[in-house]
């Protein structure tokens, strides 16, 4: 029976995967520091491979399988970030590997795929539709099912971002990251349970994509329909795996509109000098909605990828 990812289960992550990854910078902004009046550590996974940090976990879950286990290949659903890193693992590991996009993924996302020699399968924009293209492309092909979330081994990688950003920075009062399927969420909580113990978890969502916020206020599950927010990688409903670790570990929920995301995209921009994607922006747009109580106090901030159409910017 799996169970939630102790210490030593990040632990062998963070060694399996470093071979494989970057070790993010962590990086600072006088500017945004005196905005807010706090100490903000950026740790950037928009300069993670693939552009996101999707990369730790999709190695990790990959790299986990035996060989007759993954001889026919791996296969998931995904947007876009994941798909790239699940398509880069998998020809890191010399196996096929199948994806399910929706028709409306950024094409800059699906040409990444594409480069990393993923098999795409399009269909509709829906969880329904996703869902239900993966299970017969599984049938299909005998692939093993890498879901870009709802996984133990993935929730593991996705923790060592927060495990070197605490290795880099130091214990941080509060780290921000944003949600979408929660993923990264429940390995930035069980790391800071695990290695801060001290340190907050406080999560940032798009009012117009808040099926975590509803889940984590009613204490149960409740799906998004049809979300529709400029954060295209936070558009998916929790997972299973990841809410009770989110409940136990994470102090609490705060969204924020689409105006505020794209100010917030375009405040990093602009004073940071980096490329970072809308769902990047997301825990910068609460601090500039005032969601927060950050003054005085350290703050590890994720910024989660940088996979954008430089063609289409918001701004």
């Amino acid at each position: 029976m799996e169970k939630i990812p102790s210490v030593n289960n990040l632990t062998i992550a963070a060694k399996r995967i470093q071979p494989y990854i970057h070790r993010t910078p962590v990086l600072t902004s006088e500017t945004i520091n005196r905005m807010f009046g706090s100490s903000f550590f950026f740790k950037c996974e928009n300069f993670q491979k693939v552009g996101a940090f999707k990369s730790r976990g999709a190695v990790n879950a990959v790299f986990s399988l035996n060989d007759k286990s993954v001889i026919n290949g791996v296969a998931t659903h995904s947007s876009g970030n994941h798909a790239q890193a699940l398509a880069r693992a998998g020809r890191l590991r010399r196996v096929p590997v199948y994806i399910v996009m929706p028709r409306n993924a950024p094409r800059v996302k699906i040409n990444a795929v594409r480069n990393y020699g993923g098999i795409i399968t399009f269909c509709e924009p829906t969880l329904k539709a996703r869902e239900e293209t993966l299970k017969r492309v599984i049938k299909e092909t005998g692939s093993v099912e890498i879901h870009p979330y709802d996984n133990y081994r993935i929730i593991e990688g996705q923790a060592t971002c927060t495990m070197e950003l605490i290795e880099d920075a130091g214990a941080p009062d509060m780290i921000l990251c944003p949600v979408g399927g929660g993923g990264l969420l429940s390995g930035t909580a069980l790391a800071a349970a695990y290695f801060s113990k001290n340190t907050e978890v406080i999560v940032c969502e798009p009012a117009m994509a808040d099926d975590a916020y509803r889940s984590f206020r009613a204490g149960r599950l409740i799906p998004g329909v049809n979300p529709e927010t400029i954060a295209d990688g936070l558009l998916t409903s929790l997972g299973e795996r990841n809410f009770p670790i989110i409940r136990k570990f994470v102090k609490d929920i705060v969204t924020v509109s689409e105006e505020s995301i794209i100010e917030a995209m375009r405040l990093v921009y602009e004073r940071m000098k980096i490329i970072i994607e809308p769902s990047s922006a997301v825990p910068v747009a609460a601090l500039i909605e005032n969601k927060l109580d950050v003054k005085g106090k350290t703050v590890g901030i994720i910024l989660s990828g940088g996979n954008v159409d430089l063609k289409n910017l918001p701004f």
